[in-house]
C-alpha cells in the first residue's frame, strides 16, 4: 500500500512538473510555430514557410531597433557591472557614517514602480538638458541596473576571506594590484552574474526606455509595443526565434563548459 502510494506520488509529481514547463513554454513555442507560417496576420495557421526570415533582411526599422537594443544593453551593462562592483566591494569592506542609509536607498529601484522610475528620469533629464536618444537611454538603464549589481556581487562577497587580501598585501602587492590579481578573480562569478542579469533587464525594458528615448533610438521591445497597434508582423516572430535559439545554444554551451571535469 505504501509503496503504491509513493509510485502514485511520482507520477502526479512528474505530470504537475511537464504542466508547469508546458505553460511556461507554450507561449515561446506558438511564437516559433507562426514565425514559419504563410499567413501574414498570425491568426490561424495556413501553411510552411522560411519567407519571413528572408524577409527580415529587408526590415531595416526592426533590426536597427534591435540594434539598439544591444548597444545600449551592453553599454549600460557595462557601466553598471564597474560602478556596482566597486560599490560593493566599498560598502562591504570599510565602514561610515550613513553606510545603513545607503543600503536602504539601492533598494528604492528595485521596488518601486518602473512608471515613477522612468518620469522621474525624464524630468531629470529635462531639467540636466541631457539630449534625449541613446545617451539617455544607456544612462536610465545603468541607473537601475546598478542596484542589481550590487545584490549580487554583496552575495559572493558575503563569504569572502579578507585573510588573502592581508597575505597579498604582506607580501608587498599594492591595493590596486591585490584588488585585480586576488579580489576580482574570486568575486568574479558574482560580477558575471550581476553583469548578466543587468543585461537581461536591460534589453528586457519597455517602461523605463518609454519615458528615456528620443528620435531614432527606438529599441525592440518599444518597437513590438509599436507594432501591437496594427498588428505583429510574422518577420518579429522569425527574429524573437532567432534570439531565443541562440540564448538556449549559449546557455547549453555553458553549462556544458561546466560539467567538464577539472583536470588535476
Amino acid at each position: 500500500m505504501r509503496k503504491r502510494r509513493k509510485k502514485t506520488g511520482r507520477v502526479l509529481s512528474g505530470i504537475y512538473g511537464y504542466l508547469v514547463y508546458l505553460f511556461l513554454y507554450l507561449p515561446i513555442f506558438v511564437i516559433i510555430l507562426f514565425s514559419f507560417n504563410t499567413s501574414k496576420r498570425n491568426i490561424v495557421w495556413e501553411g510552411f514557410t522560411f519567407e519571413w526570415y528572408l524577409r527580415l533582411a529587408d526590415n531595416k526599422a526592426l533590426l536597427n531597433a534591435y540594434g539598439n537594443t544591444l548597444l545600449v544593453g551592453c553599454a549600460s551593462t557595462v557601466i553598471a557591472t564597474v560602478i556596482g562592483t566597486l560599490a560593493s566591494y566599498g560598502m562591504s569592506k570599510y565602514k561610515f557614517k550613513g553606510k545603513g542609509i545607503i543600503d536602504a536607498l539601492l533598494y528604492i529601484p528595485v521596488v518601486i514602480p518602473e512608471i515613477v522610475l522612468g518620469i522621474s528620469l525624464l524630468a531629470i533629464f529635462n531639467l540636466s538638458r541631457v539630449p534625449m536618444g541613446l545617451p539617455s537611454l544607456i544612462i536610465a538603464h545603468a541607473t537601475f541596473s546598478i542596484p542589481f549589481v550590487v545584490f549580487t556581487v554583496n552575495a559572493r562577497l558575503a563569504g569572502f576571506d579578507r585573510s588573502v587580501e592581508e597575505a597579498a598585501m604582506d607580501l608587498g602587492a599594492g591595493r590596486l594590484k591585490t584588488f585585480f590579481t586576488v579580489t576580482l578573480p574570486i568575486i568574479m562569478p558574482g560580477v558575471i552574474s550581476g553583469a548578466f542579469l543587468a543585461f537581461t533587464l536591460s534589453i528586457d525594458d519597455i517602461i523605463i526606455s518609454f519615458f528615456t528615448t528620443g528620435p531614432g533610438s527606438n529599441t525592440f521591445p518599444l518597437k513590438v509595443m509599436e507594432l501591437t497597434k496594427t498588428g505583429v508582423t510574422p518577420d518579429v516572430y522569425a527574429l524573437t526565434t532567432i534570439v531565443f535559439i541562440i540564448t538556449v545554444a549559449v546557455t547549453f554551451l555553458s553549462q556544458k563548459d561546466r560539467k567538464k571535469p577539472v583536470k588535476g
